[in-house]
């Protein structure tokens, strides 16, 4: 079974190109996720100590609910792509921290489109530089998550509009549960 085999992580992953937004094209949907969330993306960028900032932002009901974090190579002598993501809990009254694991499983040569996991496989991404993906790119990705012991039944896809929020728009419940979805706490 795939499930107990070592899982495939993607190698030389350059950085500074995986920066900026991705928009979540489909997800194992969690109960701690708002079951209406839309337009579901992610926002990269490098900090000077070569960590990334993290801005991950749903809408639900017209409202923007936000988390914000920081990720970091899980071990910055190894070229596979297994990161760090470190999240404070309550995110508006940083107590303590939590942190969970951010594996890219694939990522395409023009940084397009990328297939993200954890050890666990309870959680699954599909990220697009763009709020669309080819169906059949979309389903080859599937089929490689299938490969690595992912019940891909599980994959749910993320509404996304045509023309994605501009602003940052009224907030919402401060993201919690992006914390619950990510970490399955």
């Amino acid at each position: 079974m795939a499930a107990n085999k070592e899982m495939e992580v993607a190698k030389g992953v350059d950085l500074k190109r995986y920066m900026g937004r991705w928009y979540e094209i489909a997800c194992f949907p969690s109960r701690f996720q708002p079951s209406d969330g839309s337009n579901t993306r992610a926002t990269y960028t490098l900090n000077d100590d070569g960590t990334v900032h993290v801005l991950n932002e749903t809408w639900s009901g017209g409202k923007r609910s936000y988390i914000e974090g920081s990720a970091y190579k899980a071990d910055p002598n190894s070229d596979e792509a297994k990161l760090k993501v470190k999240f404070y809990v309550p995110p508006f009254l940083p107590i303590f921290p939590v942190v969970g694991d951010y594996w890219i499983l694939h990522l395409d040569h023009d940084y397009h489109y990328a297939l993200i996991g954890q050890p666990s496989r309870n959680y699954l991404w599909i990220l697009c530089r763009q709020p669309r993906l080819d169906e059949e790119i979309f389903n080859q990705l599937v089929e490689k998550a299938k490969g690595e012991g992912y019940d891909v039944s599980k994959l749910h896809k993320t509404p996304q509009s045509d023309t994605p929020p501009e602003q940052e728009g009224p907030e919402d419940t401060k993201g919690i549960w992006w914390i619950k979805s990510l970490f399955g706490k």
